[in-house]
């Protein structure tokens, strides 16, 4: 059991040197900060941490598929870029989904529409 979480931690720390990833903990590091400046509710704060790790995590996901794919072949292959398209398409949601979170909370907060 304690090899599976050394495992696990290894994989955290290996992601903060991907230059992606490390991206994503940047934005989420930010986002935090906010959340402390606009003083959110409990619900806003789950709604950030949720959007945080959703983002995160497909980045990885996305990041250890292209990582599997180059093993394979570094060679163009339309059906590798078609796989890789499709994480990258995760992602992408992922982060429309967390600036749709974050819009409607930082409008409420600053007295907008919503």
């Amino acid at each position: 059991m304690k090899k599976k979480f050394e495992d696990a931690f290894r994989g955290v720390i290996l992601g903060f040197r991907d230059t992606s990833i490390r991206m994503q903990w940047i934005l989420a590091a930010m986002a935090l900060c906010a959340a402390v400046v606009l003083r959110l509710d409990v619900y806003e704060w789950l709604t950030v941490i949720l959007c945080i790790a959703l983002v995160v995590i497909t980045e990885t996901l996305n990041t250890a598929v292209e990582k599997v794919c180059d093993l394979y072949s570094t060679a163009y292959n339309e059906k590798i870029q078609y796989i890789k398209d499709l994480c990258a398409g995760a992602v992408l949601l992922a982060s429309a989904a967390a600036l749709i979170s974050a819009l409607v909370i930082l409008f409420r907060h600053l007295g907008g529409l919503v």
